[in-house]
């Protein structure tokens, strides 16, 4: 029973303590953070649910935090937390697949929402096609660039950093 409650707590502790990094990495570039062609650092770490399945509702968390916070349209703050945490689980479910497919479901995702979330929800002009593209090179520079140097940088203290006994 007490490895359970320490499971917990730690699981507890470990997706908070992303949400508040990804909350903070986005605020800190909220100038590139949103609209039609955004780079949001924190989507780096989405790379994260390889390594725990805590990162699963951090970076959900992180993401409704910052579109909160941000000042985002409710559509907005829903459909693209959503977005983000579809990307997590199916992250989550390639984690013992190629290091290399794991960016893969974020940039997806978001390049699916976003371009109709600005299109209907922001009215934005510019054609959806266009969106998705300027949406996707985003996330692949987000997820795919940073989040494979995060994957580096942690991969050699998962042990370390990500265990699951308190």
């Amino acid at each position: 029973m007490k490895m359970f409650v320490q499971n917990k707590v730690l699981f507890m502790a470990q997706a908070a303590m992303i949400a508040a990094i990804y909350v903070v990495l986005t605020l800190l570039g909220a100038s590139f953070s949103y609209g039609e062609v955004q780079v949001r650092i924190s989507e780096a770490l989405t790379i994260l649910p390889v390594f725990t399945p805590a990162a699963v509702p951090g970076v959900f968390l992180g993401c409704l935090i910052s579109n909160i916070l941000g000042g985002c349209i409710i559509p907005d703050i829903i459909l693209g937390s959503l977005a983000t945490l579809i990307g997590a689980v199916f992250t989550w479910m390639l984690r013992n697949k190629s290091k290399y497919l794991a960016p893969l479901p974020p940039i997806i995702a978001n390049m699916i929402v976003v371009p109709f979330v600005l299109k209907y929800g922001y009215m934005v002009p510019l054609p959806i096609p266009f969106m998705m593209l300027t949406v996707g090179i985003g996330e692949v520079i987000s997820c795919g660039v940073l989040g494979l140097i995060l994957y580096a940088a942690l991969n050699r203290y998962r042990g370390l950093i990500f265990r699951t006994t308190a």
